[in-house]
C-alpha cells in the first residue's frame, strides 16, 4: 500500500482547508495566490533545469532523442510539449515524443492500474527502440509512479541518460536520474490533485527543456521561432511575418524569397540580408548547423 502521508505532493494545503466555504471570486483569488508560487518553485530549480537542456543537447547533436514518460495527468503533459515540437520547430515526430502509461487511450480517459506496472515502462520503451543516444525524462509529481519507474531503469540499463521531473525531491525517480529537476510549489489547493500546481510547475519544465533546446539547436533567430513549419494559412502568414521582421524587409519581398526555398523562413532571411539566392543560403545554414545567426557571420558557428 501507498503511504499517502509520507508523499509531499499528498499534504494538506491549511491555507485552503475552508475554500467549500467561499465565494466563486474568492476562491479564484484563493487559487492565484497559490499558483504564484509556483513559478518561485521553478526558480529554485534553475541549474538543474539547464543542466538537463545541456545533457539533451548533447544527446541531439549525437543523434539522439527526447522521450517523456508518465502517466495521467504527467504522461498528457509530455505528449503535450512533444506533439508541439513539429509544427513550431519543424522537427521530425520521431525526435521528440510522449510515451503514457495504458498508452493512446490514457490520454483521453483513465486507464486503471496501468501506472502500476513497471513492466509496461520498459515494454514502451523497448517499441521504440530506446538507447543509448537517446534521453528519457520521467515525469510524475510523487515522485514514484511505477510506469515510470521501470522505464527509467529500463533506459539505464541501455545506457541512455536519465531525467525527472517530480515535485517530490529526494523520492525515487529523483535518486534514479543523472539530472532531478524538483520544483516544490506546495500542497495542493485541492488535497492531491496534482493536475494542479505540481502539473503546472511540470508543464513550466517542459516548456524550458523543449524550447531551450530547440534554441540551442539554433532553430530560433532572436526570439523568432524560424523553424516553423508553415502547415496552415496561419502559420503561412506568421512565416511571412518572420522573414519581414528579421531581414526587415517588404511583405512582397518576404513572399517572393520564400517562393523560392519552399517557405523555409530561415533560408528567406539568409536570402534577403545577405544578398543571395536559396542555394547559396541553404549553403551558409548547412555550413553554420543551422544557425541563421552564423550563416550571417554575426556569431561564430
Amino acid at each position: 500500500m501507498v503511504e499517502l502521508k509520507q508523499i509531499a505532493t499528498e499534504q494538506r494545503n491549511e491555507a485552503t482547508a475552508n475554500i467549500d466555504t467561499l465565494s466563486s471570486c474568492d476562491m479564484v483569488r484563493l487559487i492565484n495566490r497559490e499558483d504564484q508560487k509556483v513559478a518561485l518553485a521553478v526558480e529554485r530549480e534553475t541549474e538543474h533545469i539547464a543542466a538537463a537542456i545541456d545533457l539533451i543537447c548533447e544527446k541531439m547533436c549525437g543523434g539522439g532523442r527526447l522521450i517523456y514518460c508518465g502517466a495521467g495527468t504527467s504522461g498528457r503533459l509530455g505528449i503535450l510539449d512533444a506533439v508541439e515540437c513539429p509544427p513550431t520547430y519543424s522537427t521530425d515526430p520521431e525526435l521528440v515524443q510522449g510515451l503514457i502509461a495504458g498508452g493512446m487511450p490514457a490520454v483521453f480517459q483513465a486507464v486503471e492500474g496501468a501506472e502500476d506496472d513497471p513492466a509496461l515502462g520498459r515494454e514502451d520503451l523497448e517499441a521504440i527502440h530506446f538507447g543509448e543516444k537517446d534521453v528519457l525524462v520521467g515525469i510524475a509529481a510523487s515522485g514514484r509512479t511505477p510506469y515510470v519507474l521501470g522505464a527509467m531503469r529500463y533506459a539505464r540499463q541501455k545506457g541512455g541518460a536519465v531525467l525527472a521531473v517530480t515535485c517530490c525531491p529526494g523520492s525515487e525517480i529523483d535518486q534514479l536520474a543523472d539530472v532531478g529537476i524538483a520544483p516544490t510549489p506546495g500542497p495542493e489547493v485541492v488535497t492531491g490533485s496534482t493536475r494542479m500546481k505540481s502539473g503546472t510547475a511540470q508543464k513550466m519544465v517542459l516548456n524550458m527543456l523543449s524550447t531551450c533546446t530547440m534554441i540551442r539547436l539554433g532553430k530560433v533567430y532572436g526570439n523568432l521561432m524560424v523553424d516553423v513549419k508553415p502547415s496552415n494559412e496561419k502559420l503561412v502568414q506568421r512565416c511571412v511575418s518572420i522573414v519581414c521582421t528579421a531581414a526587415e524587409c517588404t511583405e512582397a519581398q518576404a513572399r517572393a524569397a520564400l517562393e523560392q526555398c519552399e517557405y523555409s523562413a530561415k533560408t528567406a532571411i539568409v536570402m534577403v540580408r545577405a544578398g543571395v539566392d536559396a542555394a547559396e543560403a541553404a549553403r551558409r545554414l548547412e555550413g553554420a548547423k543551422g544557425r541563421v545567426a552564423a550563416a550571417l557571420g554575426e556569431i561564430k558557428s
